[in-house]
Formats: structure tokens, sequence, C-alpha cells
């Protein structure tokens, strides 16, 4: 049975561009869709007493909200299958609960009650740090959102590291039947000392040439399994953030990596993730690289 791809809503703007791109891209991976939204109403609903026989408007805001969602996404495309529920937890520990036996979680950018001029939700920010499945924040420009450049980029860092985000890459790019963009980025550091100007010029080829075979590594095994997609490698020099920020202006969604480490809980993102969350122009995809 393929796991479904969970969403989590609130009824705001954000989610509501969530559960359009959840519902496009459950059709193109032919996977079921879930609908959660979290509130604690029971909590503490359960902690006072009724005077009042009528349900509680926190009960049927909530029910309203993932209704009206799951009209929504089967409006949007009725051979997508489509369920929800309501789950009595916070937003970020439900949507890291349903991780396991998810294939990804998708979420809006930003939620019901954000400040408006956040760059990015907390809710977003926490599950795409401890997640074990895949979380797609979608955000950016209409056009990207909605998959018109026909384009899919994914960062690659060493081939160990980035491989789960490679293989998600990949696969996106062939459901889509869209091209590939690979891409590492390298650094010629400004301080390194040099005696002439064509040792720096052998420098820089030498970096540049260990980011393209970096590349290839990190290629061989997912597009050896999907011969059928286009890919383009390219390895640029300069920060990584600011090369990925700028590819995703004509991407429909970037993806990178992210990898746990000994001694701290969930996921550490850096600066790169980080970046793309904030600011990027398109969908993001962060993958978790299993232990």
């Amino acid at each position: 049975m393929d796991l479904p791809l969970v969403v989590g809503v609130d009824g705001s703007d954000s989610s509501l561009t969530a559960v359009d791109w959840a519902v496009d891209e459950a059709a193109r991976q032919r996977l079921p869709l879930h609908l959660v939204h979290a509130s604690l109403w029971e909590i503490y609903e359960g902690a006072q007493p009724s005077f009042t026989t009528g349900r509680p408007a926190e009960e049927v805001m909530a029910e309203h909200i993932v209704a009206s969602c799951v009209e929504r996404a089967r409006r949007r495309n009725p051979e997508v299958k489509v369920s929800g529920k309501v789950l009595a937890e916070d937003a970020v520990s439900a949507l890291l609960r349903a991780g396991p036996e998810a294939f990804a979680l998708v979420t809006g950018s930003r939620g019901r009650g954000e400040i408006a001029g956040m760059l990015l939700g907390s809710v977003s920010l926490a599950v795409a740090a401890r997640a074990v499945c895949p979380v797609v924040v979608v955000r950016g420009k209409e056009p990207n959102r909605r998959g018109a450049l026909g384009r899919i980029v994914v960062g690659v860092g060493d081939a160990t590291g980035s491989a789960a985000a490679v293989r998600f890459a990949v696969r996106e790019a062939e459901v889509r039947g869209c091209a590939l963009t690979a891409v590492r980025a390298w650094r010629n550091p400004s301080q390194e000392p040099v005696d002439h100007m064509l040792i720096a010029d052998d420098a820089a080829r030498l970096r540049e040439e260990r980011a393209s075979t970096g590349l290839d590594d990190a290629l061989r095994e997912a597009v050896r399994a999907h011969p059928q997609v286009g890919v383009q490698r390219q390895p640029l020099e300069g920060p990584a953030h600011r090369i990925l920020l700028k590819a995703s202006a004509e991407a429909d969604l970037i993806v990178v990596g992210a990898q746990r480490r000994h001694g701290h809980f969930g996921l550490q993102l850096g600066r790169v993730a980080h970046a793309l969350l904030h600011h990027s122009d398109c969908p993001v995809a962060v993958v978790p690289q299993p232990v």
C-alpha cells in the first residue's frame, strides 16, 4: 500500500495553497492524500465544566476546516483519494507523528495567526527540522508553485549525505516529465596565498573539477535507475545558499538534504536549508538522509 501524502491544514490562505499543491503532487505520484488539522479544543474543553448542550465552537470550527479542505481537494482533482482528520495535538506534534507513515509532509509557509511579516511560520520550520520523512514547504511565486517552468533543482553536497535528496529529486523529475538540474557549489578561498595568477587559475580549476566529480558520484545510482531523466550538472563557484536561491527563481521545486548529527534531536538544518525555507521563489523539499 502506498504511503499517503500528508498535509497540515489550518484554514489559512497559506495552507489552502499547500492543499492545492499537494493535490497536484498526489495525482502525479498516484498517492492518497490525507489532510490533518491539529486542535487542542478537547483538552481545554475537557478541563472545564460545560454549561451548554450544544457542541463547542472550537470543535465545530476544527471539523469545518478539515471538511472544507477535503472538499477543496476533491474539487481540484476528483481522481485523488482524499481523507481528513482532526487530531487532538499541537500542530508540530501531529505532523511529526504522521511522518513515519507518510510519503512526505506538506505545509504552507505561514499558519493562521502568524505575524504577517514573518518569513516562515514556526510550525513549518519545526516540522522541516525534525521530520523523519521528506517535508515540502509550499511557498514562492504562483508559476513556480503551479509547475509552469518544467525544472527541478537539487542541491548536492557529498555523495553520502545527498543520496536521499537526489533520489527524491530524480523521482520528482520523472513523474513530472521535466528536466533536473543538479547544483554543487564550490569555493576558491580569497585568503589562500598564491605566487602567480596561473597558480590561482589552476587551483580554481581543480576545485571545479572536484565539484564536478562530486556531482557525478552523487548522481550515479539514481540516474542509472531512472535513465529517462535528463540531468544537467552545474558545479558553480560561490556560496551554496546564494546559488540555490538564484536557481529557485526558475524552478518548480528545489530539493535539499538534511543530515542527523550524533547527540542532537532531529535534523540539523544548515544555512542553505534555512535560506531556502525563508526566501525561495519556489516550493522547497527538505529530505532527511537516513543514518
